[in-house]
């Protein structure tokens, strides 16, 4: 367990896992307009439980590979390609020539996160 506590890829894992449970808890209903939306809402509570609980180990053991910047830069780049791929697959949207823009340009962003500062 010490050793998987300590990868620098256990908390990029834990970060995905969590995010495919935060893109159904947010997004998922998207699908079901008709249902009532107290019912999403407590739908939408009860998935996120299962996000928190992946996301918390995540943040912690990953501060010790990781600053809380880099982890934070790196969650928002694991939710946006999680997105990508449910928002395609799921929901049947299609990625424009701008949202590729707009995704390099956050890839740019992380790049300069993990730069060396002087």
């Amino acid at each position: 367990m010490n050793e998987m506590v300590q990868s620098r890829f256990t908390p990029v894992l834990l970060l995905t896992a969590s995010n495919v449970f935060m893109i159904f808890a947010w997004y998922g209903h998207l699908k079901y307009k008709h249902a009532p939306l107290w019912l999403v809402v407590l739908a939408s509570w009860g998935i996120a439980f299962f996000e928190y609980c992946l996301m918390v180990p995540a943040n912690r053991w990953g501060h010790g590979s990781y600053s809380a910047t880099e982890l934070k830069i790196i969650q928002e780049v694991v939710t946006l390609v999680v997105f990508s791929i449910f928002a395609i697959l799921y929901l049947g949207e299609r990625v424009r020539w701008n949202h590729l823009a707009a995704f390099v340009c956050i890839l740019a962003a992380v790049a300069f996160t993990f730069l060396p500062a002087k």
